[in-house]
């Protein structure tokens, strides 16, 4: 079901022989996003590269809207952005930057891994894969980065669930989940790009462009 051939550093991690085979056996034919954009996010962010983890909670389950990248929506989706429009509203009242493209494949070129809690979802099923399996590849992708300080934007609470998983020396924002049930708990007003950016100024390193390219 998965080609696993553009992994690329995280191939070598042990979910992939020891985890995956039981999860697949356990899926539909019909997922989302589909096999070949399943492990997008890790594919287009490779470890050597993080420097932001965003954790958010389980793939948009309406189809041709997930990507494989948390949040992100292809360009030419069309329809409803949810998250990602108050994903957007925080960016404007944070920094005073607009963004249009709702692919968020710059922010991964740039060093910011964008990884659900869960990496699948039925159609129409909102959380149904949320306890399959997934949670040790998250926790196993967190351990690999753990060599270096990273910023880490956790999401809702799934993600906030990893937060006893990353050590000292590393920049965690907290918060609500965008979604527009819960976006007006805590996210609104969190100001997550400016407190990345902050920190990696005062890190020495390039700050992310969250705008347009």
């Amino acid at each position: 079901m998965f080609d696993l051939d553009r992994l690329g550093g995280w191939v070598d991690l042990p979910f992939f022989s020891t985890d995956l085979p039981g999860i697949t056996a356990r899926l539909d034919d019909t997922i989302l996003p589909p096999p070949a954009l399943t492990f997008a996010a890790l594919e287009r962010c490779q470890p050597a590269a993080t420097k932001v983890v965003i954790i958010g909670q389980d793939p948009y389950h309406t189809p041709g809207k997930a990507d494989g990248l948390a949040f992100s929506i292809p360009d030419d989706f069309g329809g409803r952005l949810d998250s990602l429009g108050n994903i957007f509203k925080e960016l404007e009242a944070d920094l005073g930057q607009n963004r249009s493209r709702t692919s968020l494949t710059d922010w991964a070129d740039q060093g910011v891994l964008l990884l659900n809690t869960a990496l699948t979802v039925p159609p129409g099923k909102p959380k149904a894969h949320a306890k399959i399996g997934w949670s040790t590849l998250v926790t196993q992708v967190l351990q690999h980065v753990a060599d270096r300080p990273c910023a880490y934007l956790l999401w809702g609470g799934p993600a906030q669930g990893y937060a006893r998983q990353i050590g000292p020396g590393n920049l965690i924002v907290a918060s609500a989940h965008p979604s527009p049930l819960s976006c007006h708990l805590g996210f609104f007003g969190s100001r997550p790009f400016s407190k990345v950016n902050q920190w990696l100024i005062d890190r020495g390193e390039q700050p992310i462009n969250w705008a347009d390219p």
